[in-house]
Parts: C-alpha cells; sequence; structure tokens
C-alpha cells in the first residue's frame, strides 16, 4: 500500500487557489489530477457529479471538503491532490461549511490508498498539524508538514501532536468476546469518507481496547443496505443517512469525520456506555 506522500507528490498542492464556487473549487483539485497523470479530464466530471447526486457528504469537517467519486476508466492510477482556497466557498452542508481546503482522491481500487486514508485522517484530526498545514507557505513546506518532516525552506510549522482530546472510556466494558462486534461506515462510493470516517473509528477503538471485538467495514449506500443486518451500527454523513433510510439497524450520523471525541460520543451512544 503507498503512503500519503507517495500519492499527494507536492506537484499536486496548491496553495491560495481562488474558486467561485464548489464546482471550481473540485475543478482545481482534479486539474491537478489530471497534471500529475492520475486521471483524465473525465473524472473531475464524475466527482462533481457525485456531489449532485449525493448532496455535499464529501465535506467532512469543518472548512474540508474530499472530494472523490467511484473508481472508473477515467482513474490511471490511484493518486491525490490538495487546493488549499484564497477564500472560503459554500458546497451546502448544514454544519461543515465554508470550506478552505479540498483533498482530492482517485482510487483504482479500495485497498491501494488505506494506509493514505490512515495518515490523512490522523493529521487532520490532530490541531497542531491542521493549523500547520493551514499556515504553511509553499506546496514544499506543506509536502513536509504531510511528510511528517520538518519544512525545509524556512517555514517553522510544527507537527508535534497534542494531547488527544477523546476521554477514556473508564467506565466502558468490552462487548462479550463469543459474538465479534461489527460497524459499517457508509459514503455514496465505498472508497474515500467511509474509509476515512472508518480510520477516525478504529483510533477510538484503538484507545479503548476494543479493536479485537470491533471490526470496521467502509462501504457504499447500495452494499450497505444488503450488509445491514450483519452490523451493530452504521456511522455516516446525514446526507448518506437520509439516502440510506430504515435499514433495521441504528444509523449514526457524524458531522466532523476527523473529530475522535465526537467519534468516541457516538460510539458510547451505540453502546450505551
Amino acid at each position: 500500500m503507498e503512503d500519503l506522500k507517495d500519492l499527494l507528490p507536492v506537484e499536486a498542492v496548491r496553495l491560495d487557489v481562488r474558486a467561485a464556487d464548489w464546482r471550481e473549487a473540485i475543478g482545481a483539485a482534479g486539474r491537478l489530477m489530471v497534471e500529475t497523470g492520475a486521471t483524465t479530464d473525465e473524472y473531475t466530471g464524475e466527482m462533481v457529479a457525485n456531489v449532485e447526486e449525493n448532496g455535499p457528504y464529501i465535506v467532512i469537517a469543518p472548512g474540508v471538503a474530499f472530494a472523490h467519486s467511484r473508481p472508473s476508466p477515467a482513474v490511471l492510477r490511484t493518486g491525490m491532490s490538495w487546493v488549499r482556497l484564497a477564500e472560503p466557498v459554500e458546497f451546502g452542508h448544514e454544519s461543515n461549511d465554508p470550506v478552505t481546503l479540498v483533498v482530492a482522491l482517485a482510487a483504482q481500487d479500495s485497498a491501494a490508498h488505506t494506509s493514505a486514508m490512515a495518515s490523512l485522517a490522523r493529521l487532520l484530526g490532530d490541531p497542531a498539524t491542521a493549523a500547520a498545514l493551514a499556515e504553511a507557505p509553499t506546496p514544499k513546506a506543506l509536502h513536509a508538514v504531510l511528510a511528517g518532516e520538518r519544512p525545509t525552506d524556512g517555514s517553522e510549522a510544527s507537527t508535534a501532536p497534542e494531547a488527544s482530546a477523546t476521554p477514556e472510556p473508564h467506565t466502558a466494558s468490552a462487548p462479550r468476546a463469543a459474538s465479534l462486534h461489527k460497524i459499517l461506515t457508509v459514503c455514496g462510493n465505498g472508497v474515500g469518507t467511509s474509509l476515512f470516517l472508518k480510520n477516525t473509528l478504529e483510533q477510538v477503538l484503538d484507545r479503548w481496547g476494543w479493536s479485537r471485538f470491533v471490526t470496521v467495514e467502509a462501504t457504499d449506500t447500495i452494499s450497505a443496505k444488503g450488509k445491514a443486518s450483519e452490523a451493530m451500527a452504521l456511522l455516516t454523513s446525514r446526507e448518506i443517512a437520509r439516502t440510506l433510510g430504515d435499514v433495521g439497524r441504528p444509523v449514526k450520523v457524524v458531522q466532523d469525520f476527523t473529530s475522535t471525541a465526537e467519534v468516541d460520543a457516538v460510539l458510547r451512544d451505540t453502546y450505551d456506555v
């Protein structure tokens, strides 16, 4: 599996990009993947169509949109791009607008970028690193933060993690080992935001010491309806929750996919901890 710095080369990073609306913002991110050989122009249209069809669920955290679509012939190789906007734009999300950062993903399958998504979830979920990314003066400096390195162009952005805001589950007792529980994280395509949420949830399960009792599977809306009976709960965005409707299992809405504190609270509610 490739890591974040391999999938997101410095040439695919642009800062202070101007966009009139969310379509132009996604367009800017799409052009970078075309320029770096990850996709054809058609994939940019597919990312826009994904939002038109499924709503702004790709706005995974305050100010952050994770643009993507399904694997298709328009994806030449798995790759990413990073666009920091000069001025924020509205995507139509109820709680996470306006957006100042668009990260785009083109995936050939759901396996190649698993490690990169885990790294990105940790970086954006850490306040110090998120601030360093927001303040990086050049693409090279930003890429150094993503790679966990000190910038080499004079920037003093810090990548030191802060203490986690996630409370310790001192009152929690693990589910009975006799039955392995499953939680589904769901998005429109099963290769982007659902995988991002999966990684954040797995961080919380690790801290709880529950990873051996609860498995997490990232999936798309169609597959989730068929797999719901196997799951303890489904975690997703508000937009995708509306699409899912009643699947016979609790559907839990997460607003900020980078927040271990919010996911911790959702997990506590799911298991009545």
